[in-house]
């Protein structure tokens, strides 16, 4: 610390630590380059959830999900002590000291990562995303995503999406989920195509098919599960809710059984490769559909954990391999679309990736 920072510490009102305290702190007590900020709890804080109390003391720059990830990340002390509790209470006289990230450039930077490119020319580009990329730069996940591969491969062809040099991104895939993207590089093309994706193709050429490796064998070999859709009970995942919630959004998606695996082993964990075929486009909508219906996506970690026994029911070496899964088994098999200038339809496939044919491969061999 410098001299400055070794001084007594000054309270200031609302319970904010002044200067004394910090590293890299600004005259009001607050740390926008780093370091460390000190708060001071006054009697309304009695009762109120830490991350509610952080996110109204440190706003409205610094969200409440970012709170919520400093703290899981263990930037948060309390008295001294690291909490990772976002629900802790607090309690009047608590001393909250956060520890700053340096901030974060204010526009993505371009990143050399190599992109299996499927299409592109001027208007827009067409990608197959391996799983364990994540589209776009948030909270956790500031570099090493799509939008920044995109940055750095399309350059100077990057006409600029709000009068911002960035890709245009009108749809988005899972971080583990793998498959198609369509990416526009155009303001005209942003357009046109998120145009599109909001219509879901209900009156335009848009088509979206997924691969899913599910738990069980559906009954009927096609079927629609037409539920809405609202976040979970923890605020991070989703849910299906009842349809007059105020969060709850109109989700409808299509499936069609391609393959039954182990119907012939009674003994044995039964599976189904299901094509899924998207009526809307909402968060986690085929994970959260299919394991509403009770077949949730093998390897799914967020809404298939009450299926993970299931992988004892299988026989050596598909047992294992199972389990060592690392993530859901979904594809992004094909897209179709119109060509915001040519209007032509473009249709694009990708093969599914290794790890997930192997899995399939397995299941075919009960």
């Amino acid at each position: 610390m410098s001299a400055h920072n070794e001084e007594a510490p000054i309270l200031i009102e609302d319970g904010l630590i002044g200067n004394g305290l910090m590293e890299g702190g600004s005259p009001d007590g607050r740390s926008p380059n780093g370091g460390s900020i000190v708060l001071e709890a006054g009697p309304d804080a009695a009762g109120q959830r830490l991350d509610q109390w952080l996110a109204g003391k440190l706003g409205p720059d610094m969200s409440r999900s970012r709170v919520q990830l400093l703290i899981r990340q263990g930037a948060v002390k309390v008295g001294g002590q690291p909490v990772n509790e976002t629900k802790r209470k607090m309690a009047a006289g608590d001393r909250v000291s956060v520890d700053m990230p340096e901030p974060e450039p204010a526009e993505p930077q371009g990143e050399n990562i190599a992109l299996d490119v499927l299409y592109e020319d001027n208007e827009l580009i067409v990608i197959n995303k391996p799983p364990g990329l994540v589209v776009h730069p948030g909270a956790g996940n500031w570099t090493g995503t799509l939008v920044n591969a995109l940055i750095h491969h399309c350059g100077d062809s990057l006409s600029g999406i709000g009068g911002v040099r960035r890709p245009g991104i009108v749809h988005r895939l899972d971080k583990e989920t793998s498959g198609v993207m369509v990416v526009a590089k155009t303001d005209r093309a942003h357009k046109s195509l998120s145009e599109a994706f909001a219509d879901h193709g209900l009156t335009g050429d848009l088509k979206r098919a997924y691969l899913a490796l599910v738990w069980g064998i559906p009954m009927r070999p096609t079927g629609t599960v037409d539920e809405p859709l609202g976040r979970a009970v923890d605020r991070v995942r989703r849910a299906v809710v009842p349809e007059g919630r105020d969060d709850a959004r109109h989700a409808v998606t299509h499936f069609t059984v391609i393959e039954r695996f182990g119907e012939q082993q009674k003994q044995c964990a039964t599976a189904s490769l299901v094509e899924c075929r998207l009526e809307t486009g909402r968060t986690h909508q085929i994970r959260v559909h299919m394991a509403h219906i009770g077949h949730p996506v093998v390897g799914d970690p967020d809404y298939g954990q009450a299926f993970r026994t299931k992988a004892n029911r299988l026989p050596e070496p598909l047992k294992g391999r199972v389990k060592a899964f690392p993530r859901q088994a979904l594809h992004a098999r094909l897209l179709e679309f119109r060509h915001p200038t040519t209007h032509l339809t473009m249709r694009f496939e990708a093969p599914v990736p290794r790890d997930m044919e192997e899995l399939v491969d397995g299941f075919r061999k009960l």
